[in-house]
């Protein structure tokens, strides 16, 4: 049994007449999710305006734009924006901390000051990074490589790496409280197998950010202690070893490719059900896919090495362990193609961007197969062949999801409908936006364009317009939902508790749900995705 929406009458946690000090001093898991989403938009349009910098630049075969510090600055900020202060906590601090206890049937998280504290400290280290980057700029890149990163640069490195250092307190802390409280905080009758997909991801994520941010943590501060006392750790003239960085970088930082995209396979496992009205196809093992893609990333960072002079048999085992990894995010995807199999499919927008999220995710796994096998490693290393893939993952995927994330549960958080046919409208620019611009570098990549490069021969120039003006298309199709979200807030429709007809404890609570979520606590009698049980002929309440 579920409570009754409508028995709850108290105030929303959107109410302004709370004022600005209960926003900044909330213990409201929901207030404080709506904190990060503010906070992480921001910073997406930062590393977007470089990003688009970055574009314009390589317009040009010269590189006309800008000068070659200017450029190394410009997608430093753009990457170290995007990977540590987005793409990371994008769907975990916002929609994880939205929606798990409401998923749950929890009244918040198990620790409310500790969640308050982990935006704080967000806040924070975005704060030094942001000062690092306007009072000078880093040119190292986001991987902040040594020894450039340790001796060869003269730029703001050591204020970045304390401002990653400390944002990853933020990771560790959201983590440590997912896991607490879905462990035991879930209402009665949630048993393990019971619960959503989307919370499964977002465990799955939290293991990760507890085993693996550490790693990543003091390996930057290693970075600012060799450059603040000239202690040989990873610097050569100084006795160190710039292998070891790579290392330890990418131990953390291949995980964190799954920070950020098992919670969005955890968003289109919810929204696939929801509009094809179908039971989940598989559920057991989407659940447990996540927990093996978790744990499986920790053994694969040795192939962003093959050309670091590891040994032949290590290549070996890293590219054998690389296609392992890639067998549960299958099992995700033939899964969700099998739930659409003679589904009643309605192409709302949060399902336009769940079914870009597959088709994007399937070719960014796919050329990562390429990557992961040793003889096409070697030739494609370092080129745009790599930076195509990892934006068909990070920003096919994991945007993707956490823009249909967004869609399919704003009107649970807002209590307002957005206007559907611009967000679909939104959803096609975006999908058309991205292919033009990165499946050009899929072919520049191969015919040896590096990356981190704004000077290239004039016969590459074709692919690198096309490429420039589907970011162009991009960042509209991005503006377009700050926009209409933005709007609805304002002027939108007043959203009923399920607008969706979804299942899911979250939908059995007002919108917005009130402080305390549930005026009694929930007890949880089926298993999840009953879309058999609902009437496939009621209408969704859209706008």
């Amino acid at each position: 049994m579920t409570p009754d929406p409508s028995s709850r009458t108290a105030v929303n946690y959107l109410n302004v007449d709370y004022g600005v000090r209960s926003w900044l001093l909330t213990k409201d898991h929901k207030r404080i999710g709506f904190l990060y989403l503010v906070s992480i938009t921001v910073m997406f349009a930062i590393g977007g305006l470089a990003a688009l910098a970055i574009r314009l630049d390589l317009l040009t075969p010269a590189g006309d734009l800008m000068g070659d510090d200017t450029y190394n600055k410009m997608f430093t900020m753009h990457g170290v924006a995007m990977v540590f202060f987005f793409l990371v906590p994008s769907i975990p601090a916002v929609l994880g901390n939205f929606l798990i206890p409401l998923m749950i049937g929890a009244r918040d998280l198990a620790f409310p000051r500790l969640n308050l504290a982990s935006w704080y400290i967000f806040i924070l280290g975005g704060g030094i990074t942001l000062y690092a980057v306007l009072t000078g700029g880093v040119d190292t890149g986001w991987t902040f490589y040594t020894p450039y990163s340790t001796e060869g640069s003269n730029t703001n490195v050591t204020s970045a790496a304390l401002g990653v250092f400390v944002s990853g307190f933020s990771s560790i802390l959201t983590g440590l409280n997912f896991l607490v409280t879905i462990h035991r905080m879930r209402a009665p009758g949630l048993r393990w197998l019971r619960l959503p997909l989307f919370v499964w991801a977002q465990y799955a994520t939290s293991i990760i950010f507890i085993l693996g941010t550490p790693v990543i943590a003091i390996t930057v501060l290693l970075v600012a202690v060799e450059r603040s006392l000239d202690i040989g750790i990873f610097d050569p003239a100084l006795g160190g070893d710039p292998i070891l960085f790579q290392h330890l970088f990418w131990f953390y930082s291949h995980p964190a490719v799954y920070i950020m995209i098992l919670p969005a396979m955890g968003v289109v496992s919810e929204i696939i059900p929801c509009f094809t009205r179908n039971k989940i196809f598989g559920y057991k093992f989407i659940a447990v896919s996540s927990l093996a893609i978790a744990l499986l990333g920790f053994l694969v960072w040795g192939h962003h090495m093959f050309v670091s002079g590891q040994s032949v048999n290590a290549s070996l085992i890293f590219s054998f362990l690389s296609f392992a990894v890639a067998i549960p995010s299958a099992v995700k995807v033939f899964n969700w193609t099998a739930t659409l199999y003679k589904g009643s499919i309605g192409f709302e927008a949060p399902m336009l961007y769940a079914l870009g999220f597959i088709g994007l995710f399937t070719i960014g796994g796919l050329t990562g197969l390429f990557l992961a096998s040793l003889g096409l490693d070697v030739h494609v290393h370092d080129t745009y062949f790599v930076v195509a893939h990892f934006h068909y993952i990070m920003v096919g995927g994991a945007v993707m999801g956490y823009l249909g994330g967004l869609h399919f549960w704003w009107p649970k958080i807002s209590g307002k409908l957005y206007p559907e046919w611009l967000a679909r409208v939104s959803a096609v620019i975006i999908f058309l936006g991205f292919n033009l611009t990165f499946f050009p570098q899929f072919v520049l990549g191969y015919l040896g364009m590096p990356r981190r490069y704004h000077v290239y021969p004039p016969e590459f120039q074709v692919l690198n317009v096309f490429s420039t003006a589907g970011a162009s298309i991009l960042g509209f199709g991005y503006l377009l939902p700050i926009v209409y979200f933005a709007w609805s807030m304002r002027y939108g429709k007043v959203a009923s508790a399920n607008p969706w007809n979804a299942a899911g404890l979250e939908w059995a609570t007002p919108s917005p749900p009130p402080p305390d979520n549930f005026a009694e606590t929930p007890v949880v009698e089926d298993d999840p995705y009953g879309y058999t049980r609902i009437d496939p002929g009621e209408e969704l309440q859209v706008a």
